[in-house]
Parts: C-alpha cells; structure tokens; sequence
C-alpha cells in the first residue's frame, strides 16, 4: 500500500464524521473536511467578507447574552474601546452595544441586563446611529441574536451562550465582518478582535484555513474536553466512546482513542459526530403534527373510530381523544410513542394502530425490552452472523428490525434500554440501517417505529439514564394513555365487556354483576388499572356458584377504595344516568332470556324508546 499525507488526507476526507488526530504535543496532524464544516472553520457561506482588522473609526454592534462566556473571554474592561466606561456592567450580564473605536465624540448606545432577572424573552436595542438604522435583538426562549444593519440580517443561534458582533467600515459604513459559525476555532471571540487581531475572510473563493500543525488549543480553547483530548495524547490512559461533549458550542457525539505506537503514547484520535440535528428533528416532528392536524376533518363519527378499536374498551371523553390520536397515528409512517401507566393497554394500543393502518397484512414484531438480558438484547433487536459469538448458530439469526422489515417494529419498555443499546437503536434509527453482530455488510430496514414505557423519559433524561438525542428521535408522536382511574366512567364497559368475553371462553352460563358491586369496582382506585380489573372480573366469575356476581366475590383490597366522603370528583349525573339506564335494559334482557317485548313492557317503555337506547348503549354486540 502507498502511504502518504496526500492518501491520508482523502481518506479521512471521504468520512461522514469529524475526525481529528493529533500527536503527543498536542499539535494537529490530521483535521479532515467535516470536522471543520462541524467546528465553522471552513465557512463559505452568504456574501462574506475580506480578511482584516478592526481599526479606530469603525462602527461596532454587538450582542453578547454573557459576558465572559463563549466570547474570548470578554470582560466589562474590554469595553471601553468602544466608551463603555461602566462599573455596574459585571460578568454573566447581557448586554446590546453600539460604539466607535477611538472616537470619544461619539457617545456608545447600550443597554445591559442580568439575565436571572430578565422577565420578557427579548432583549432589544433599535436606533439610528451614525445616520445607520441598527436593531439588535437577544431571544432568550428561541435562543438568537440577531443584528439588523439597513434591512441586511446577521444572526446566530446559541445554545449557552455567545458574542456575536457586526463591523461597519469607517469610510463606507458597509459590513467589512460579522461573526458566524466557527468563529472559536477561527480565534474570532469578542475580546480578540477587540483587541485588533486579524480576522479572517468569509464567502465562496475564500483559501481553507489551515490547522495543521497547529496547538488543539489554538482551535478549540482550553476547554475540560480539549485538556482530556490532550492529555489522552500525551499519556495514553483516557479512551471514550459515543459520549455526549459540548466543544466550541456544538452539541457532538464523541469517540476518543489514544495512539500507542511501542507501548509509547503517540498521539491521540477524536471522532466526532454532529447531533445538532436534533433541531431539525424536532422540526420534522411539528411539522408532521401540523400536516395531522389538517386531516383533523377526515376522521369519522365516533361511531366509526367505536368500530376501528373494539378492543381498546371505554367511551370516555379521554379514551376517546386516545382512539382518535391512535387513528392519525396509523395514517402516518412517524415513529408513535405510548406513554402510561402499567396495565393501560399500551401493547393492546400499538398492536391496534398497526392493523388499523396500511400496514395491516405488515409483520407486527414486538420486542419486551425489560425482559431480554443486555448481554441478548443487542443480538435480539439487530441479529448476528455465525460464530459471531460463542454458542451463535452457524448460519446466523435475522434481529427484530429484518423481522419487522415492511411492517412495525414495537419495543417496550425502552425506557429499561441500557447506555449501550440506546447508543445503537439511536444510530438505527437515524440512517435506517445497522450491521449484524459479527458482520461486515450494512442492512437497510424499511420499518415503522413504536415504542412505549411507563416511565416519565423527560426525568430519565435529566437523570442521565436516557439519551437526549434518542428521546427527541422517538418523541415525534406521543400519546398518553390515561390511568383507569382518571377515566372511571370507562369501568362499567370494561366490565360489561370483560364478563362476556370470559363467559363465552369458558362457554359457562350467563352471569350479571349487582349494583352493589359496581358500585365497589366504581371506588376502586386501580393501581393495576385496566389488566387488574379484567383479572377481578374473570377471578370473581369463578367464585360465584349463582348467575349474580355480589361485591364479596371481588377481591378488592379495602385499604384501597376511596371513602365516599373523601371523593373529590363527583360523577356527572348525565353519566349517572345513562350507567343506570343500560344497566337496567341489561338486567331486563338477562331477566327474560333476551325477549325484547317482555324486557321493553317490565321497563314500561316505547318500542323506539328501547330499541335507541339499545343501540346507544352497544347492548348485544359485545
């Protein structure tokens, strides 16, 4: 193989991640083409601007949201180039600026705030100075600031903090810089430039800038990760892989080897991979719940979304907004999350969205994250070649994503996934391909998404248990699905419901429940909620030897009912009623073995009277 530095470089150029290898000094050897679009340092963007330096007489705007961070190290010293004398102006203050350098008759415009006492979200200075209309504007919630010269627009989102700052010439009053993207690699803080360093120019034909064989510290600061970065070079006992780092602002994904070349440190090599993207994600995300939104017309009577989920039982004001979210859900090929609690019906519910879809006649592949071991679970979800491993088989095993191919992959439980495996799924996900354990050859999967857990992934995230970037890749289409006892208007269907389903599975006679009994099941809080009182019911069918099922035969602990006079939430009498009404024409029908003219002259009620309640209420179609 022919080896040199021309070789090297197209190598490294050809790879999709950022990839910086520097030697024991910490001088840079190798920094390829995408980590400097990652880093700003090749930015050949918009109209741009020659290489120079700020000189006296020019006009500087800027907007800095905390001094002293991500800037240069600007200090409210370092002002008083521009006449901003003031002793009240601290570190970590925001501040808007416009100012001369080296013209005291010229009197800067500025206002400052601290940002922990800053009630609106903007900050804003608008004027015109030096006969130019300028507006500065920092959005502390959308996170930008953005300066305004004459209608032409600079601006720069932040994710902790930033300086940004535009220059106008002297003579010409034209833009000759304004701050972008890199301009901490570039060396282009604040207090820098400030200080009359050169700048460098930006636009299409403007030369690379060169980093090789230059400090890591010139380019990236003496930030933690630089030192580590550093330190891993020169001693050789720091490694990491697919970690979360923070460098010169950018959200990154970080893999970090040293470089032993006979058993002597020699360098060190970071791989680095942008998840910025995450921003786009979340984009993609609203703009596909806006596009759901507008098909808001097209869904049917709730008669006809009744029909499209029999099996997701109640008919309450809140699982009915589930059934309708459920049913947009299928419509689309967006990855569906199901939050709730145990017992809520989430695999009922993902199973449902995906016969209801296109995806019907599709694999429905379902995958318990919390019950495979991690040591199975990676080779569960994405397969492995033979002898990949001891006890592999020989001809190999498909995963779950090649099972699922063309249908629906549903994992549960994923918050139970460990660090390792969400790593994975994340990268899956992302390019909607992976390698099997053991193999060489990437495997493309067409496969919608479902995941569900009833864990709270917001608090895992801040706990550091669960990936940011994974949980904004899933949370596209979330549906929560209510506890029981927050929809009880739902337990006398679920009961009606359960009894006859088992009844015709274990093929005994007709039973019926007693109004002291519902009333039980009705102060129940169910902790276990609806899988609980589907076990209750099927449990108190067998231990009643008559057709009635009394409140003795369910086994409810009574440490758990709620006292009727502690009751917060009163059952609303329309609901009431229309409980007693079907409970009544069931009863009737039971009574007289299903003879509807005796059931309807007992209840001493019309024939169009009975037979509308009768359809109201579903009774017969269970």
């Amino acid at each position: 193989m022919i080896y040199n530095e021309e070789t090297t470089r197209q190598f490294t150029d050809m790879m999709t991640e950022g990839f910086i290898f520097i030697d024991a000094e910490g001088k840079i050897q190798i920094y390829n083409n995408r980590a400097k679009e990652i880093f700003g340092i090749t930015y050949n963007q918009g109209v741009g601007h020659e290489t120079g330096q700020i000189t006296p007489g020019d006009i500087i705007i800027i907007g800095d949201n905390s001094i002293g961070m991500d800037d240069g190290g600007l200090t409210p010293a370092d002002l008083k180039v521009m006449g901003i004398n003031d002793e009240n102006i601290q570190l970590g203050d925001s501040i808007l600026a416009i100012g001369v350098i080296g013209k005291k008759e010229m009197p800067p415009l500025y206002i400052y705030r601290n940002p922990k006492e800053v009630e609106d979200e903007l900050l804003k200075l608008e004027t015109v100075y030096c006969n130019e209309n300028i507006s500065i504007v920092l959005n502390y919630h959308k996170k930008f600031i953005n300066i305004v010269v004459n209608g032409k627009e600079v601006k720069m989102k932040y994710r902790k903090a930033i300086g940004h700052m535009v220059v106008l010439d002297q003579y010409t009053h034209q833009i000759k810089f304004y701050q972008a993207k890199g301009y901490t690699a570039r060396g282009e803080g604040l207090k820098e430039l400030l200080r009359g360093k050169v700048y460098r120019g930006k636009g299409k034909g403007v030369e690379d800038f060169n980093v090789i064989g230059r400090s890591i510290f010139d380019i990236h600061s003496n930030s933690s990760n630089t030192v580590e970065f550093f330190e891993a070079a020169r001693d050789g006992n720091i490694s990491y892989k697919n970690e979360y780092r923070e460098i010169n602002g950018r959200a990154t994904i970080c893999t970090l080897n040293p470089i032993i070349i006979n058993n002597k440190p020699s360098g060190a090599v970071l791989k680095v991979e942008d998840i910025s993207e995450i921003r786009k994600v979340i984009k993609e995300r609203d703009e596909a719940l806006l596009h759901l939104e507008r098909l808001e017309h097209q869904l049917r009577e709730e008669e006809t979304i009744y029909a499209k989920f029999p099996d997701i039982l109640g008919d309450s004001p809140e699982i009915n907004r589930v059934k309708k979210l459920a049913y947009r859900a299928s419509k689309t090929n967006s990855t569906v999350v199901l939050l709730g609690e145990s017992g809520t019906g989430k695999s009922l519910l993902a199973k449902a969205i995906h016969e209801v879809g296109k995806t019907k006649n599709t694999p429905f592949v379902h995958v318990n994250c919390g019950s495979i071991p991690e040591n199975l679970l990676e080779s569960e979800l994405f397969g492995y070649e033979g002898g990949a491993f001891t006890g592999a088989k020989r001809e190999g095993k498909p995963g779950m994503f090649e099972l699922a191919q063309g249908g629906t992959l549903f994992l549960d439980e994923i918050g139970e996934l460990t660090p390792l495996i969400q790593v994975k799924l994340l990268q899956a996900l992302q390019s909607k391909s992976f390698y099997r354990i053991g193999g060489s050859k990437s495997i493309t999967v067409d496969v919608r998404i479902i995941v569900a857990t009833n864990k709270n992934l917001e608090d895992e995230v801040a706990k550091g248990n669960f990936r940011e970037d994974l949980y904004y890749r899933i949370n596209v289409f979330p549906i929560i699905i209510p506890p029981l006892r927050q929809r009880k208007q739902d337990i006398n269907i679920i009961t009606d419901q359960t009894l006859s389903k088992v009844l015709r599975r274990i093929g005994w006679e007709e039973k019926r429940i007693s109004i002291e009994a519902r009333n039980l099941l009705y102060q129940y809080d169910w902790p276990g909620n609806v899988r609980e009182l589907e076990n209750i019911i099927e449990r108190a069918i067998n231990l009643a030897e008559g057709n009635l099922i009394c409140s003795r035969h369910l086994t409810i602990s009574q440490g758990t009912i709620t006292n009727k006079n502690e009751v917060e939430t009163v059952m609303p009498l329309k609901e009431v009623v229309m409980a007693a009404e079907k409970r009544a024409l069931e009863e009737a029908l039971v009574l007289f073995s299903g003879d509807k003219v005796k059931a309807m002259k007992a209840l001493k009620i019309g024939k169009t009277s009975f037979y509308e309640k009768y359809k109201k209420y579903h009774i017969g179609s269970s």
